[in-house]
């Protein structure tokens, strides 16, 4: 039997609305942190360490979230329970739910942070099955930690898979960078705006020939090429870490040619970069960062250039003193010589006492 059009379509649009996902309540019941892009029926979790975070009341509560455009089809979240860490999960192309009983019928808060980065895909958070109630907003410090796979959590959580096996992001923990450790201990919001093997002039494996470094793509809210979307720079931080360089200095992969450090470019793309950073934060403090990845001669070089640039804004009045602080020697125990979650907490504990005093 053949069926006329008109049926056909209106088979086809009553099948689509059977099937799709409930849009998500008025965001005044939910928080978003981080780069993220919200439409009607989902939040897209964009940056490392972006977050969305909800209150109900119950005993029982289940989120649903799914990847977009993920390159190996699937993503990594970590859940956060009324302030303490819950687990990292593994999130597929298809609406993965994630259920979480609790005795009693009490207020819980829940935040669904993504713990992968941009490259990876973003992390769609689809909503839940509960009654949001609007979360106690408590005005807090900020603080903005731009930089590379170190800033990412990359290879620092090998606990379910281990080093090289897997994919190259399936040991990713944004959460547990030195970043937000830091945060946490110092009760402030932060964001990453960080992609692993990018530098300020060159990249871990390519001389600014066919891959963007962080001046190109820190203005676009997917952290890449893509213009069309402009970031709204809405979080103004009091402080901005940059922690860039590693893979400038990197030698990378010892097949590919790699020209020797250039000092010179290195120093004036960083000085360019702060004048990006002061357009779009004003009032926010510099702060200089060296890498526990980079020593020896490298080191010395690298920071160096680091009080170079900062001599460059000695004379500015408009705006703070740019600082700088430089990691003491952190032996990375991570996979691909990266920190793990221990070596980002013994970064932490060197970061943060310098922080709370700028603060």
């Amino acid at each position: 039997m053949v069926f006329p059009q008109k049926i056909i379509t209106l088979f086809i649009v009553s099948l689509l609305l059977c099937t799709t996902v409930p849009k998500l309540p008025a965001n005044d019941f939910y928080l978003t942190k981080g780069r993220v892009e919200k439409t009607g029926d989902k939040v897209t979790l964009i940056s490392p360490g972006s977050s969305v975070t909800f209150a109900f009341r119950g005993d029982t509560c289940t989120v649903n979230l799914s990847t977009e455009d993920a390159h190996e089809d699937h993503g990594y979240v970590v859940v956060e329970i009324d302030g303490k860490y819950h687990d990292r999960y593994k999130i597929g192309a298809s609406p993965t739910p994630l259920s979480f009983d609790f005795k009693g019928d009490k207020e819980h808060i829940l935040t669904v942070y993504k713990a992968t980065e941009a490259a990876n895909g973003s992390v769609l958070f689809l909503g839940s099955n509960v009654m949001m109630i609007k979360p106690q907003v408590q005005p807090k410090k900020k603080i903005e930690f731009i930089g590379d796979s170190i800033t990412c959590g990359m290879g620092n959580d090998y606990a379910s898979i281990p080093c090289d096996k897997g994919v190259w992001f399936d040991q990713h923990n944004a959460y547990y960078a030195y970043g937000p450790i830091v945060s946490r201990e110092l009760g402030t919001d932060f964001i990453l705006n960080s992609v692993s093997g990018i530098g300020m002039y060159r990249n871990w494996n390519d001389e600014h020939e066919k891959e963007a470094i962080m001046p190109d793509v820190y203005e676009n809210l997917y952290l890449n090429k893509n213009t069309s979307k402009p970031y709204a720079f809405d979080f103004n931080p009091d402080i901005t870490c940059i922690g860039l360089g590693t893979n400038d200095f990197s030698d990378g992969d010892g097949t590919k040619p790699r020209l020797p450090f250039n000092e010179e470019k290195y120093v004036a793309n960083y000085i360019a970069f702060i004048k990006t950073v002061y357009k779009h934060s004003p009032k926010t403090q510099i702060v200089l960062l060296n890498s526990p990845m980079v020593s020896g001669a490298k080191n010395e070089t690298f920071i160096k250039c680091l009080n170079r640039v900062k001599d460059a804004f000695a004379n500015d009045k408009t705006h703070k003193p740019v600082q700088l602080f430089t990691f003491t020697s952190v032996t990375p125990h991570g996979c691909g010589y990266h920190p793990d979650i221990e070596d980002h907490k013994k970064m932490a504990g060197q970061l943060a006492p310098f922080l709370k005093k700028l603060l």
